[in-house]
Protein backbone atom coordinates (compact mmCIF):
# COMPACT_ATOMS: atom_id res chain seq x y z
CA UNK A 1 0.00 0.00 0.00
CA UNK A 2 1.65 3.23 -1.11
CA UNK A 3 0.60 6.77 -0.02
CA UNK A 4 -1.25 8.32 2.98
CA UNK A 5 -4.13 8.81 0.60
CA UNK A 6 -4.52 5.38 -0.17
CA UNK A 7 -4.52 4.27 3.41
CA UNK A 8 -7.02 7.03 4.43
CA UNK A 9 -9.34 5.03 1.57
CA UNK A 10 -8.25 1.81 2.97
CA UNK A 11 -9.44 2.45 6.60
CA UNK A 12 -12.59 4.16 5.10
CA UNK A 13 -13.75 0.93 3.47
CA UNK A 14 -12.98 -0.71 6.53
CA UNK A 15 -15.23 1.37 8.92
CA UNK A 16 -18.20 0.59 5.85
CA UNK A 17 -18.41 -2.65 6.53
CA UNK A 18 -17.63 -2.47 10.11
CA UNK A 19 -20.67 -0.24 10.44
CA UNK A 20 -22.96 -2.11 8.23
CA UNK A 21 -22.33 -4.99 10.32
CA UNK A 22 -23.10 -3.14 13.38
CA UNK A 23 -25.85 -1.74 12.29
CA UNK A 24 -27.92 -4.79 12.25
CA UNK A 25 -26.40 -5.91 15.22
CA UNK A 26 -27.02 -3.12 17.00
CA UNK A 27 -30.82 -4.15 16.54
CA UNK A 28 -30.29 -6.96 19.20
CA UNK A 29 -31.26 -5.48 22.88
CA UNK A 30 -28.33 -8.42 24.32
CA UNK A 31 -25.81 -7.81 21.94
CA UNK A 32 -22.38 -6.88 23.51
CA UNK A 33 -21.36 -5.28 19.93
CA UNK A 34 -22.92 -2.74 18.08
CA UNK A 35 -22.37 0.11 15.70
CA UNK A 36 -19.40 1.45 17.45
CA UNK A 37 -17.89 -2.26 18.05
CA UNK A 38 -18.00 -3.34 14.72
CA UNK A 39 -16.49 0.04 13.27
CA UNK A 40 -13.59 -0.19 15.47
CA UNK A 41 -13.32 -4.11 15.39
CA UNK A 42 -12.68 -3.85 11.01
CA UNK A 43 -10.27 -0.88 11.90
CA UNK A 44 -8.33 -3.08 14.28
CA UNK A 45 -7.96 -5.51 11.43
CA UNK A 46 -7.20 -3.29 8.98
CA UNK A 47 -4.42 -1.68 11.35
CA UNK A 48 -3.41 -4.90 12.59
CA UNK A 49 -2.19 -6.24 9.37
CA UNK A 50 -0.56 -2.68 8.52
CA UNK A 51 1.03 -3.06 11.93
CA UNK A 52 2.55 -6.88 11.04
CA UNK A 53 3.17 -5.48 7.17
CA UNK A 54 5.65 -2.68 8.86
CA UNK A 55 7.30 -5.37 11.39
CA UNK A 56 7.31 -8.14 9.50
CA UNK A 57 5.63 -9.84 12.29
CA UNK A 58 3.00 -11.85 11.14
CA UNK A 59 1.62 -12.94 14.26
CA UNK A 60 0.24 -9.78 15.29
CA UNK A 61 -2.79 -10.97 13.02
CA UNK A 62 -3.98 -13.75 14.89
CA UNK A 63 -3.27 -12.57 18.20
CA UNK A 64 -5.52 -9.64 17.87
CA UNK A 65 -8.19 -12.09 16.72
CA UNK A 66 -7.69 -13.86 20.24
CA UNK A 67 -7.83 -11.15 21.82
CA UNK A 68 -11.17 -9.56 20.33
CA UNK A 69 -12.84 -13.09 20.35
CA UNK A 70 -11.73 -13.41 24.26
CA UNK A 71 -12.81 -9.83 25.25
CA UNK A 72 -16.46 -10.41 23.26
CA UNK A 73 -16.78 -14.35 24.75
CA UNK A 74 -16.12 -12.91 28.17
CA UNK A 75 -18.57 -10.34 27.91
CA UNK A 76 -21.43 -12.64 27.32
CA UNK A 77 -19.92 -15.14 29.95
CA UNK A 78 -20.39 -12.60 32.79
CA UNK A 79 -23.48 -11.33 31.94
CA UNK A 80 -26.40 -13.63 33.60
CA UNK A 81 -28.81 -13.34 30.78
CA UNK A 82 -26.44 -14.55 28.35
CA UNK A 83 -24.54 -16.85 30.45
CA UNK A 84 -26.75 -19.56 30.29
CA UNK A 85 -27.14 -20.46 26.09
CA UNK A 86 -25.34 -19.61 23.67
CA UNK A 87 -27.12 -15.92 22.09
CA UNK A 88 -23.66 -14.53 21.81
CA UNK A 89 -22.42 -17.01 19.36
CA UNK A 90 -23.50 -15.26 16.79
CA UNK A 91 -21.64 -12.02 17.61
CA UNK A 92 -18.42 -13.22 18.48
CA UNK A 93 -18.34 -14.76 14.95
CA UNK A 94 -19.05 -11.94 12.65
CA UNK A 95 -17.11 -9.86 15.10
CA UNK A 96 -14.40 -11.92 14.41
CA UNK A 97 -15.42 -12.24 10.40
CA UNK A 98 -15.36 -8.26 10.37
CA UNK A 99 -12.19 -8.48 11.82
CA UNK A 100 -10.57 -10.71 8.92
CA UNK A 101 -12.38 -8.52 6.73
CA UNK A 102 -10.72 -5.81 8.01
CA UNK A 103 -7.42 -7.47 7.51
CA UNK A 104 -8.05 -8.39 3.59
CA UNK A 105 -8.97 -4.81 2.90
CA UNK A 106 -5.57 -3.94 3.93
CA UNK A 107 -4.00 -6.33 1.07
CA UNK A 108 -6.19 -4.91 -1.37
CA UNK A 109 -8.98 -7.50 -1.79
CA UNK A 110 -11.95 -4.60 -1.23
CA UNK A 111 -14.57 -5.91 -3.51
CA UNK A 112 -14.29 -9.37 -1.97
CA UNK A 113 -14.42 -7.67 1.26
CA UNK A 114 -17.70 -5.78 0.93
CA UNK A 115 -19.30 -8.85 -0.87
CA UNK A 116 -18.83 -10.61 1.55
CA UNK A 117 -19.48 -7.88 4.54
CA UNK A 118 -23.10 -7.74 2.08
CA UNK A 119 -23.35 -11.40 2.88
CA UNK A 120 -23.09 -11.74 6.59
CA UNK A 121 -25.29 -8.49 7.47
CA UNK A 122 -27.97 -10.00 4.87
CA UNK A 123 -27.57 -13.83 6.68
CA UNK A 124 -27.71 -12.15 10.42
CA UNK A 125 -30.89 -10.20 9.26
CA UNK A 126 -32.61 -13.01 7.91
CA UNK A 127 -32.22 -15.30 11.29
CA UNK A 128 -36.30 -15.69 11.44
CA UNK A 129 -36.32 -16.47 7.89
CA UNK A 130 -33.54 -18.98 7.78
CA UNK A 131 -34.99 -20.69 10.96
CA UNK A 132 -38.40 -21.11 9.56
CA UNK A 133 -36.95 -22.41 6.09
CA UNK A 134 -34.76 -25.10 8.54
CA UNK A 135 -38.06 -25.86 10.49
CA UNK A 136 -40.12 -26.65 7.51
CA UNK A 137 -37.56 -28.90 5.69
CA UNK A 138 -37.64 -32.89 6.27
CA UNK A 139 -34.37 -35.38 6.70
CA UNK A 140 -34.82 -36.13 2.88
CA UNK A 141 -34.74 -32.71 2.08
CA UNK A 142 -31.30 -32.08 4.01
CA UNK A 143 -30.04 -35.45 2.60
CA UNK A 144 -31.07 -33.69 -0.89
CA UNK A 145 -28.91 -30.81 -0.47
CA UNK A 146 -25.70 -32.69 1.35
CA UNK A 147 -26.16 -35.69 -1.63
CA UNK A 148 -25.50 -32.87 -4.05
CA UNK A 149 -22.89 -31.33 -2.14
CA UNK A 150 -20.88 -34.73 -2.36
CA UNK A 151 -21.86 -34.51 -6.10
CA UNK A 152 -20.42 -31.44 -6.48
CA UNK A 153 -17.31 -30.98 -4.42
CA UNK A 154 -16.23 -34.40 -3.89
CA UNK A 155 -17.09 -36.61 -7.40
CA UNK A 156 -16.37 -33.57 -9.70
CA UNK A 157 -12.82 -32.28 -8.89
CA UNK A 158 -11.88 -36.20 -8.79
CA UNK A 159 -12.56 -36.50 -12.59
CA UNK A 160 -10.29 -36.16 -15.88
CA UNK A 161 -11.21 -33.49 -17.52
CA UNK A 162 -9.89 -34.46 -21.09
CA UNK A 163 -11.70 -36.22 -23.83
CA UNK A 164 -11.80 -39.97 -23.93
CA UNK A 165 -13.65 -42.49 -26.47
CA UNK A 166 -14.52 -42.60 -29.83
CA UNK A 167 -14.72 -39.03 -32.04
CA UNK A 168 -13.34 -37.71 -28.57
CA UNK A 169 -16.50 -36.82 -27.08
CA UNK A 170 -16.82 -38.22 -23.62
CA UNK A 171 -15.07 -36.24 -21.44
CA UNK A 172 -15.92 -37.46 -17.61
CA UNK A 173 -15.56 -34.03 -16.42
CA UNK A 174 -17.78 -32.37 -18.68
CA UNK A 175 -20.19 -35.23 -18.16
CA UNK A 176 -20.66 -35.38 -14.25
CA UNK A 177 -20.90 -30.89 -14.75
CA UNK A 178 -23.95 -31.84 -16.59
CA UNK A 179 -25.17 -34.10 -13.99
CA UNK A 180 -24.16 -31.37 -11.24
CA UNK A 181 -26.04 -28.62 -13.74
CA UNK A 182 -29.31 -30.58 -14.10
CA UNK A 183 -29.38 -31.86 -10.41
CA UNK A 184 -28.74 -28.26 -8.81
CA UNK A 185 -31.88 -27.04 -11.29
CA UNK A 186 -33.76 -29.65 -10.06
CA UNK A 187 -33.00 -29.02 -6.27
CA UNK A 188 -33.05 -25.53 -6.23
CA UNK A 189 -37.56 -26.54 -7.90
CA UNK A 190 -37.58 -29.15 -5.50
CA UNK A 191 -36.30 -27.68 -2.11
CA UNK A 192 -38.56 -24.45 -3.14
CA UNK A 193 -41.46 -26.49 -4.23
CA UNK A 194 -41.09 -28.14 -1.01
CA UNK A 195 -41.14 -24.60 0.98
CA UNK A 196 -44.98 -23.71 -0.70
CA UNK A 197 -46.95 -26.70 0.80
CA UNK A 198 -47.82 -25.03 3.86
CA UNK A 199 -49.26 -21.99 2.91
CA UNK A 200 -52.82 -23.37 2.88
CA UNK A 201 -55.66 -23.18 1.01
CA UNK A 202 -56.42 -19.64 1.42
CA UNK A 203 -52.79 -19.23 -1.20
CA UNK A 204 -54.03 -21.99 -3.76
CA UNK A 205 -53.83 -19.68 -7.03
CA UNK A 206 -50.17 -18.99 -5.49
CA UNK A 207 -49.61 -22.51 -4.89
CA UNK A 208 -51.10 -23.36 -8.42
CA UNK A 209 -48.54 -21.18 -10.29
CA UNK A 210 -45.76 -21.97 -7.99
CA UNK A 211 -46.15 -25.44 -8.36
CA UNK A 212 -46.53 -25.12 -12.02
CA UNK A 213 -43.17 -23.09 -12.24
CA UNK A 214 -41.11 -25.33 -9.64
CA UNK A 215 -42.51 -28.69 -11.09
CA UNK A 216 -41.02 -27.39 -14.37
CA UNK A 217 -37.75 -26.72 -13.35
CA UNK A 218 -38.22 -29.98 -10.67
CA UNK A 219 -39.85 -32.62 -13.68
CA UNK A 220 -42.45 -31.39 -16.15
CA UNK A 221 -42.94 -34.99 -16.97
CA UNK A 222 -43.24 -35.70 -13.00
CA UNK A 223 -45.81 -32.53 -12.75
CA UNK A 224 -47.82 -33.51 -15.82
CA UNK A 225 -48.38 -37.37 -14.75
CA UNK A 226 -48.98 -36.03 -11.17
CA UNK A 227 -51.23 -33.69 -11.70
CA UNK A 228 -53.20 -35.47 -14.83
CA UNK A 229 -54.14 -37.82 -11.91
CA UNK A 230 -55.59 -35.42 -9.76
CA UNK A 231 -58.10 -34.24 -12.28
CA UNK A 232 -58.81 -38.09 -12.75
CA UNK A 233 -59.72 -38.93 -9.11
CA UNK A 234 -61.20 -35.35 -8.78
CA UNK A 235 -58.92 -34.32 -6.56
CA UNK A 236 -58.47 -31.29 -8.47
CA UNK A 237 -60.82 -30.01 -11.36
CA UNK A 238 -59.41 -30.35 -14.98
CA UNK A 239 -59.01 -26.32 -15.39
CA UNK A 240 -56.60 -26.37 -12.40
CA UNK A 241 -54.70 -29.19 -13.12
CA UNK A 242 -54.33 -27.93 -17.10
CA UNK A 243 -52.84 -24.61 -15.29
CA UNK A 244 -50.48 -26.75 -13.73
CA UNK A 245 -49.30 -28.79 -16.63
CA UNK A 246 -49.09 -26.09 -19.31
CA UNK A 247 -47.34 -23.76 -16.94
CA UNK A 248 -44.45 -26.80 -15.42
CA UNK A 249 -44.25 -27.39 -19.48
CA UNK A 250 -43.36 -23.97 -20.50
CA UNK A 251 -41.03 -23.66 -17.99
CA UNK A 252 -39.82 -26.57 -19.16
CA UNK A 253 -39.04 -24.36 -22.36
CA UNK A 254 -37.73 -22.16 -19.92
CA UNK A 255 -35.37 -24.48 -18.63
CA UNK A 256 -33.66 -25.72 -21.99
CA UNK A 257 -32.89 -22.38 -23.11
CA UNK A 258 -31.20 -21.78 -20.01
CA UNK A 259 -29.12 -24.86 -20.12
CA UNK A 260 -28.01 -23.80 -24.01
CA UNK A 261 -27.06 -20.60 -22.06
CA UNK A 262 -24.92 -22.21 -19.54
CA UNK A 263 -23.81 -25.07 -21.37
CA UNK A 264 -23.26 -23.35 -25.03
CA UNK A 265 -24.20 -19.27 -25.21
CA UNK A 266 -23.33 -19.18 -28.83
CA UNK A 267 -26.22 -21.31 -29.88
CA UNK A 268 -28.82 -19.71 -28.06
CA UNK A 269 -30.08 -17.37 -30.67
CA UNK A 270 -30.71 -20.40 -32.90
CA UNK A 271 -32.57 -21.98 -30.16
CA UNK A 272 -34.51 -19.44 -28.84
CA UNK A 273 -35.58 -19.08 -32.39
CA UNK A 274 -38.62 -21.68 -31.92
CA UNK A 275 -38.47 -21.96 -28.30
CA UNK A 276 -39.44 -18.62 -27.75
CA UNK A 277 -41.96 -18.59 -29.96
CA UNK A 278 -43.57 -21.26 -28.30
CA UNK A 279 -43.34 -19.75 -25.06
CA UNK A 280 -45.50 -16.98 -26.32
CA UNK A 281 -47.74 -18.81 -28.16
CA UNK A 282 -48.62 -21.06 -24.86
CA UNK A 283 -49.20 -17.82 -22.81
CA UNK A 284 -53.06 -17.47 -24.37
CA UNK A 285 -54.00 -20.89 -23.23
CA UNK A 286 -52.39 -19.94 -20.14
CA UNK A 287 -55.19 -16.82 -19.41
CA UNK A 288 -57.51 -18.15 -20.38
CA UNK A 289 -57.61 -21.79 -18.67
CA UNK A 290 -56.60 -19.76 -15.18
CA UNK A 291 -59.90 -17.57 -15.35
CA UNK A 292 -61.72 -20.33 -15.24
CA UNK A 293 -60.19 -22.13 -12.06
CA UNK A 294 -61.92 -22.29 -9.05
CA UNK A 295 -60.95 -22.50 -5.44
CA UNK A 296 -59.11 -25.56 -6.07
CA UNK A 297 -56.71 -26.45 -3.34
CA UNK A 298 -53.55 -28.53 -3.94
CA UNK A 299 -52.64 -31.46 -2.11
CA UNK A 300 -49.57 -31.86 -0.14
CA UNK A 301 -48.08 -35.21 -1.29
CA UNK A 302 -44.76 -35.75 -2.23
CA UNK A 303 -44.90 -36.29 -6.38
CA UNK A 304 -41.31 -36.10 -7.02
CA UNK A 305 -38.33 -37.43 -6.47
CA UNK A 306 -35.16 -37.01 -4.30
CA UNK A 307 -33.85 -35.21 -7.82
CA UNK A 308 -29.95 -35.52 -6.38
CA UNK A 309 -29.80 -39.40 -5.73
CA UNK A 310 -26.61 -40.42 -6.60
CA UNK A 311 -28.16 -44.26 -8.94
CA UNK A 312 -30.40 -40.97 -10.47
CA UNK A 313 -27.12 -38.98 -11.72
CA UNK A 314 -25.30 -42.17 -12.03
CA UNK A 315 -28.18 -43.00 -14.72
CA UNK A 316 -28.05 -39.75 -16.26
CA UNK A 317 -24.69 -39.54 -16.49
CA UNK A 318 -24.89 -43.01 -18.33
CA UNK A 319 -27.83 -41.83 -20.98
CA UNK A 320 -25.83 -38.87 -21.77
CA UNK A 321 -23.06 -40.34 -22.37
CA UNK A 322 -24.77 -43.22 -24.79
CA UNK A 323 -27.13 -40.03 -26.79
CA UNK A 324 -23.84 -38.41 -27.37
CA UNK A 325 -22.13 -41.32 -28.71
CA UNK A 326 -25.00 -41.95 -30.99
CA UNK A 327 -25.47 -37.76 -31.82
CA UNK A 328 -21.56 -38.11 -33.00
CA UNK A 329 -22.13 -41.14 -34.63
CA UNK A 330 -24.84 -40.87 -36.53
CA UNK A 331 -24.13 -37.41 -37.16
CA UNK A 332 -20.27 -38.65 -39.01
CA UNK A 333 -22.02 -41.19 -40.49
CA UNK A 334 -25.12 -40.74 -41.62
CA UNK A 335 -25.54 -37.30 -41.36
CA UNK A 336 -27.51 -34.11 -39.52
CA UNK A 337 -31.12 -36.52 -40.78
CA UNK A 338 -29.69 -39.53 -38.56
CA UNK A 339 -29.65 -36.92 -35.70
CA UNK A 340 -33.10 -35.25 -35.84
CA UNK A 341 -34.14 -38.59 -35.94
CA UNK A 342 -32.31 -39.77 -32.92
CA UNK A 343 -33.37 -36.56 -31.05
CA UNK A 344 -36.84 -37.13 -32.01
CA UNK A 345 -36.89 -40.53 -30.58
CA UNK A 346 -34.79 -39.12 -27.28
CA UNK A 347 -37.36 -36.15 -26.59
CA UNK A 348 -40.06 -39.08 -26.65
CA UNK A 349 -39.21 -39.95 -22.86
CA UNK A 350 -36.30 -37.06 -21.59
CA UNK A 351 -35.28 -33.46 -23.13
CA UNK A 352 -32.51 -32.79 -20.71
CA UNK A 353 -29.95 -35.51 -22.23
CA UNK A 354 -30.24 -34.61 -25.72
CA UNK A 355 -30.40 -31.28 -25.17
CA UNK A 356 -26.54 -31.12 -23.62
CA UNK A 357 -25.46 -33.75 -26.06
CA UNK A 358 -26.61 -32.32 -28.87
CA UNK A 359 -25.37 -28.50 -27.13
CA UNK A 360 -21.39 -30.39 -26.56
CA UNK A 361 -21.31 -31.64 -30.08
CA UNK A 362 -22.13 -27.60 -31.09
CA UNK A 363 -19.25 -26.69 -28.93
CA UNK A 364 -17.17 -29.33 -30.48
CA UNK A 365 -17.88 -27.92 -33.60
CA UNK A 366 -19.49 -31.43 -35.05
CA UNK A 367 -22.84 -29.76 -36.10
CA UNK A 368 -23.75 -25.80 -36.58
CA UNK A 369 -26.46 -23.85 -35.33
CA UNK A 370 -29.40 -24.82 -37.54
CA UNK A 371 -28.91 -28.46 -36.77
CA UNK A 372 -28.18 -27.79 -33.01
CA UNK A 373 -31.68 -25.56 -32.98
CA UNK A 374 -33.73 -28.04 -34.92
CA UNK A 375 -32.42 -31.19 -32.41
CA UNK A 376 -33.41 -29.92 -29.39
CA UNK A 377 -36.56 -28.49 -31.22
CA UNK A 378 -38.28 -31.88 -32.56
CA UNK A 379 -37.04 -33.33 -29.15
CA UNK A 380 -39.14 -30.72 -27.40
CA UNK A 381 -41.95 -31.25 -29.97
CA UNK A 382 -41.64 -35.05 -29.54
CA UNK A 383 -41.79 -34.24 -25.72
CA UNK A 384 -44.95 -32.56 -26.28
CA UNK A 385 -46.91 -34.75 -28.24
CA UNK A 386 -45.68 -37.94 -25.83
CA UNK A 387 -47.14 -36.21 -22.97
CA UNK A 388 -50.58 -35.03 -24.44
CA UNK A 389 -50.85 -39.37 -24.61
CA UNK A 390 -49.70 -39.74 -21.13
CA UNK A 391 -52.44 -37.08 -20.10
CA UNK A 392 -55.36 -38.67 -22.24
CA UNK A 393 -54.59 -42.04 -20.34
CA UNK A 394 -53.74 -40.88 -16.59
CA UNK A 395 -55.81 -37.78 -16.53
CA UNK A 396 -59.02 -38.86 -18.63
CA UNK A 397 -60.56 -38.09 -22.19
CA UNK A 398 -61.41 -34.48 -21.03
CA UNK A 399 -58.25 -33.38 -19.84
CA UNK A 400 -56.63 -34.86 -22.52
CA UNK A 401 -58.50 -32.68 -25.26
CA UNK A 402 -58.22 -29.47 -23.41
CA UNK A 403 -54.09 -30.60 -23.13
CA UNK A 404 -54.04 -31.48 -26.76
CA UNK A 405 -55.95 -27.95 -27.56
CA UNK A 406 -53.34 -26.31 -25.01
CA UNK A 407 -50.76 -27.89 -26.53
CA UNK A 408 -51.36 -26.62 -30.28
CA UNK A 409 -49.76 -23.24 -29.62
CA UNK A 410 -46.19 -24.07 -28.34
CA UNK A 411 -46.22 -27.11 -31.04
CA UNK A 412 -47.06 -24.54 -33.75
CA UNK A 413 -44.44 -22.18 -32.13
CA UNK A 414 -41.67 -24.78 -32.54
CA UNK A 415 -42.81 -25.32 -36.00
CA UNK A 416 -42.85 -21.64 -36.91
CA UNK A 417 -39.71 -21.23 -35.51
CA UNK A 418 -37.85 -24.05 -37.97
CA UNK A 419 -39.69 -22.80 -40.58
CA UNK A 420 -38.46 -19.10 -40.04
CA UNK A 421 -34.68 -20.06 -39.58
CA UNK A 422 -34.22 -22.07 -42.55
CA UNK A 423 -36.58 -19.74 -44.75
CA UNK A 424 -34.25 -16.76 -43.62
CA UNK A 425 -30.94 -18.23 -43.49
Amino acid sequence: MDGLGDKFVTFAVSLAVGLLVGLERERHPLTKAGVRTFSLIALLGTLAALVADHLQSPWIIPAAAIAITVTLAGAYFVDSRTAADDSGTTTVTAALGVYLLGVIIFFGDWLLAVTLGVVMTTLLHLKPELQGISRRLTAQDTRSMLQFAILTAVVLPLLPNQNYGPYGVLNPFQMWLMVVLISGVSLAGYIAWRLTLEQGAHAWRANLLLTGLLGGLVSSTATTLVFARHAKTRTLSVAASLVVIVLANATMLVRVLLLTAVVAPKALAFVASSLVAAILLATPTLIVTWRRVGADTLRADEPYRNPTGLLVALAFSAGYGVVLLLSAWLSETLGKGALFGLATLAGLTDVDAITVSVLQLFRAGAVDGYATATAITLAVGANLVMKTLLVAFAGGAALGRSTASAFVGPLAGLAAGLAGFYTFA
